[in-house]
């Protein structure tokens, strides 16, 4: 598979995307798309990564929501393409339209950076297809403004569009393992379509083992296998 990594001024996790899908996953190669290309090129799927965008001036996303390259990724979700929003991708895929709702500023009002467990859940996507639903996952996060809050969460709910919920390390969904404030513990959700997805927390900085940790390559495990039309799990 070849995955275009779009980069924005402000943009810092972006060679962490790139390193792991061209280096880390089998089979995977990955390649930037810079914000003023006014087209993606070929590709299998799309990587918006984290960081902090035109210096998250406005708010976080909002600018890079309106750069020359985000029609292109917009075409290419309309046409069933996968899209993963990483933290600060997360907020531009929200401002962009892609995904509904919207991020705020942490009920701590502080920049949280520490690891926290992710239960797995909600319709299937290609980015956690081939993980078994109920699933715990460790991975960090690194955001000041990923409150997640919605007009209609009974609705998001409903259609089993929140894929990624905060929980504690036994699965349970309490306010100690919510780490900003987001409504219903939310951590990560889909469009209603399924393939363009969005989390706070940074799958690409756990997994590798020299990290510590390889529970967020699941994910990139999981689009492969999409991909390639197998139903592996991971």
């Amino acid at each position: 598979m070849e995955v275009a990594v779009v980069r924005f001024p402000g943009s810092n996790c972006d060679f962490d995307a790139l390193h792991v899908l061209s280096r880390v996953v089998a089979g995977s190669s990955a390649r930037f798309a810079w914000h003023k290309d006014a087209e993606l090129g070929s590709c299998d799927a799309v990587i918006v990564p984290g960081g902090f965008s035109y210096g998250d001036y406005l708010r976080c996303g909002a600018m890079a929501a309106h750069s020359p390259i985000m029609p292109a990724v917009k075409r290419f979700a309309e046409r069933g393409g996968p899209v993963l929003g990483i933290c600060n991708g997360f907020q531009i895929l929200c401002e962009a339209g892609l995904l509904d709702g919207a991020l705020g500023r942490n009920a701590s009002l502080h920049f949280e950076c520490r690891d926290v467990h992710l239960l797995v859940e909600g319709a299937p996507t290609p980015f956690t297809a081939a993980i078994p639903a109920g699933r715990i996952l460790r991975v960090p996060i690194a955001h000041a403004e990923g409150c997640f809050v919605h007009d209609d969460v009974a609705s998001l709910e409903r259609e089993g569009r929140v894929v990624f919920r905060y929980v504690d390390s036994a699965g349970g969904v309490t306010p100690q393992a919510n780490p900003n404030g987001s409504v219903n513990n939310i951590a990560g959700i889909s469009n209603k379509a399924g393939n363009v997805v969005g989390l706070m927390p940074h799958p690409e900085r756990a997994s590798e083992a020299i990290l510590g940790n390889t529970d967020g390559r699941a994910l990139f495990d999981s689009l492969r296998a999409h991909l390639e039309g197998k139903p592996s799990r991971v």
